[in-house]
């Protein structure tokens, strides 16, 4: 079965290739106008989805060696995301689903970013259950995943995601956009204790995130240092970096000693950090903890999982209505794929 997925959630436009569960194709048109604005702007991105995505489209194909008519079916992003980016990629999916008589589905981007973990080694049975961290821009979330479909929440942030710190706090010590990269940048040098930033408690109850008192002591912290704060750059943001990556872990090892569960997945844009996967990586050493994350190209968004995603669902028969309409604040523990 050779599948076509399209991806168009936030400012990146993607088309990707899988054919009988393995990876053709993926290519991605990264949307780096909205840097000059320090976000994305949702009229911006729209508007480059509907200039981009036939040419993305058609380079996936000509990239897997396939044409139009050899396809079996199209997955297609229908949330989370901004309406007016999803919109496009639905569109286009059912035209084009519509005009070749092929199924298609739609499929949440946060399971997509999980199923990424399975793009370069293939998914066997023996593999669940496992312990997910999607960790991204909007979402902040623990999952135990069963198997394709089945999830259940663990734990979740309760206000900014890990993704929205790293941004917010870029933003107020005068770095780029994406704040991640740029933070990660600004630390390569820094004493990352140098300056104490807030953790949850080991002891507290629950398995639930929470990053807006972080950011907000690194804004009182910078207002004491007053424009003094720039000599101290590479402390700060190595300081405001660890203790981001240690409120992740401390949460993502306890749900492994509740559950009992060993084997550990983390996916989504901020599982490209490198102090992360250090940190994940001493652990698994430690802790005789299983620990799988995606290649750095398919950690931030792309169609490859989309179409990965895709094949598994539509391989069991499942498919979606012509009806189907997006779903900006979609959830993973809502149905996934309709």
């Amino acid at each position: 079965m050779i599948v076509l997925g399209i991806e168009t959630s936030c400012d990146d436009t993607g088309a990707a290739i899988v054919d009988s569960g393995k990876l053709r194709s993926n290519v991605v048109y990264d949307q780096q106008i909205h840097q000059t604005y320090g976000g994305v702007v949702p009229e911006i991105a729209a508007r480059m989805h509907e200039q981009k995505i036939i040419p993305v489209v058609t380079g996936a194909l000509q990239q897997a060696g396939c044409a139009l008519g050899d396809l079996d079916g199209i997955a297609v992003t229908y949330g989370p995301g901004l309406a007016g980016a999803l919109v496009v990629g639905l569109n286009f999916a059912k035209g084009l689903a519509q005009s070749l008589q092929a199924p298609f589905i739609g499929i949440n981007h946060m399971e997509g970013h999980l199923w990424a973990n399975f793009l370069e080694r293939p998914l066997t049975p023996d593999q669940f259950p496992f312990i997910c961290l999607l960790v991204s821009g909007g979402h902040t979330h623990l999952w135990l995943v069963a198997g394709p479909g089945e999830y259940t929440l663990l734990g979740r942030t309760l206000d900014d995601a890990a993704g929205e710190a790293f941004d917010k706090g870029a933003r107020l010590l005068g770095l780029g956009y994406p704040g991640g990269p740029a933070i990660q940048h600004a630390a390569v040098d820094g004493d990352a204790l140098k300056f104490a930033f807030p953790r949850p408690k080991a002891e507290s109850e629950g398995l639930d995130y929470s990053f807006s008192g972080l950011k907000t002591a690194l804004f009182y912290q910078i207002k004491r240092m007053d424009a003094n704060f720039k000599d101290d750059l590479a402390d700060l943001a190595a300081s405001y970096q660890q203790a981001i990556i240690d409120s992740l872990m401390s949460r993502l090892v306890k749900a492994v000693e509740v559950t009992g569960i060993d084997r550990v997945c983390i996916a989504g844009g901020v599982s490209a950090n490198n102090l992360l996967r250090q940190s994940l990586d001493n652990w698994s050493h430690e802790a005789a903890v299983s620990i799988s994350y995606p290649a750095i190209e398919y950690c931030t968004d792309n169609a490859a999982m989309i179409a990965l995603a895709g094949y598994v669902r539509l391989a069991a028969g499942q498919s979606a209505a012509l009806g189907l309409d997006i779903y900006p604040s979609l959830r993973m523990d809502e149905n996934a794929a309709i």
